[in-house]
């Protein structure tokens, strides 16, 4: 299948690359400072952790590709690739697993297929399956918001100390509080009771969504509607995967027996959905590229997102739902591209079928 080629007239703006990648940087900083907020020191630690490890396999590959180092660094797309995967792994997650994720991300998921922008999947999302379902337990353990338990959250030393010498060694992750399920995982696995009786029992359940979770995906929003408002990327694919996610859960939602799938609310504002619409889903390398395109592509992965967290075996399921659609990207963008400037709009039915 043949690349889209789209025709004159075009616009420039003044955003390069390395401009681009800076603002998505900025951009994550609301989600990350709600998430250190309530879940302590261990995303800011899985952050630091895997940009040097990123760095390093991104030296690492270019200087056994020949590639001048210090040009592709600058460019920061490593480092938001670095980012994307440490915000989506459980705080307190041990050096080896985040390096692990990154070395694949980095080597495998980008450098194999050529480099930036040749890569067919978004490379933060593969690290993140790859280590999902090679060790689920580490990527399953997720520490509690602060509000939810009686304690204190790891200090900075402390949680330096798990990163190297894993959870164990640490004495307050012994015990049961400090590490729970997430309301996504209890509402799948919940068949009994309603959901106001998860809300009281569960400390997890905040205002609207996850305790916790509901302020990161606020920031997370207010970070996609900075680079809307920079125009790094067009309203269609985020605007649309959070439509069909609303309707989907509006959709099944009856409100609130054992066997609910949950407001649209509390989709909208648990898990990964605003971090997810923002920055994964706008990847401008393996989503889709037309206007029509982005839109069935946001779409598409809403619905997804709905159907394997309400049926499938994972109860977040933003990670799949994107790769799945990485696959169908051509395929949108050679039936959705727009006509030739200057020309009539082409009936590709009549053409393919006189061929």
């Amino acid at each position: 299948m043949a690349l889209l080629n789209i025709t004159s007239p075009h616009t420039s703006g003044p955003l390069d690359t390395g401009k681009v990648m800076q603002l998505v940087l900025i951009a994550t900083i609301p989600g990350v400072l709600a998430l250190h907020w309530h879940f302590g020191w261990g995303v800011l630690i899985n952050i630091v952790w895997a940009s040097i490890a990123a760095l390093g396999a991104e030296a690492l590959a270019l200087a056994l590709r020949k590639r001048p180092i210090k040009f592709y660094l600058s460019d920061f797309s490593v480092l938001v690739t670095a980012v994307l995967l440490a915000i989506s792994i459980p705080p307190y997650s041990p050096w080896w697993l985040i390096t692990v994720g990154i070395v694949f991300s980095v080597l495998i998921a980008k450098h194999l297929y050529g480099g930036i922008g040749y890569n067919p999947f978004n490379p933060a999302m593969v690290g993140y399956v790859v280590l999902l379902i090679s060790f689920p337990i580490e990527m399953t353990t997720w520490a509690s918001p602060r509000q939810a338990y009686d304690g204190q959250l790891p200090s900075l030393i402390e949680s330096i100390t798990v990163l190297f010498s894993g959870r164990d060694a640490l004495p307050i992750f012994s015990l049961d509080g400090i590490t729970m399920a997430t309301p996504l995982d209890i509402l799948k696995q919940n068949s009994t009771l309603t959901v106001e009786d998860l809300w009281t029992k569960f400390p997890q359940f905040g205002q609207w969504g996850g305790l916790g979770w509901e302020w990161a995906n606020i920031g997370f929003l207010a970070g996609g509607i900075f680079l809307l408002t920079q125009r790094v990327f067009t309203w269609h694919a985020p605007i649309s995967m959070l439509v069909s996610l609303t309707v989907m859960s509006a959709f099944f939602y009856d409100s609130g027996s054992s066997i609910s799938g949950g407001s649209p609310l509390f989709h909208l504002l648990s898990g990964a959905t605003m971090f997810g619409a923002f920055f994964i889903v706008t990847d401008p390398v393996t989503s889709a590229v037309s206007n029509k395109g982005k839109i069935i592509y946001g779409a598409l992965i809403g619905v997804l997102l709905y159907l394997i967290r309400l049926w499938g075996s994972y109860p977040d399921a933003m990670a799949f739902s994107v790769l799945l659609m990485n696959f169908a990207a051509p395929f949108l963008d050679y039936y959705t591209q727009p006509r030739t400037y200057g020309h009539a709009k082409k009936d590709r039915s009549k053409s393919e079928g006189g061929q």
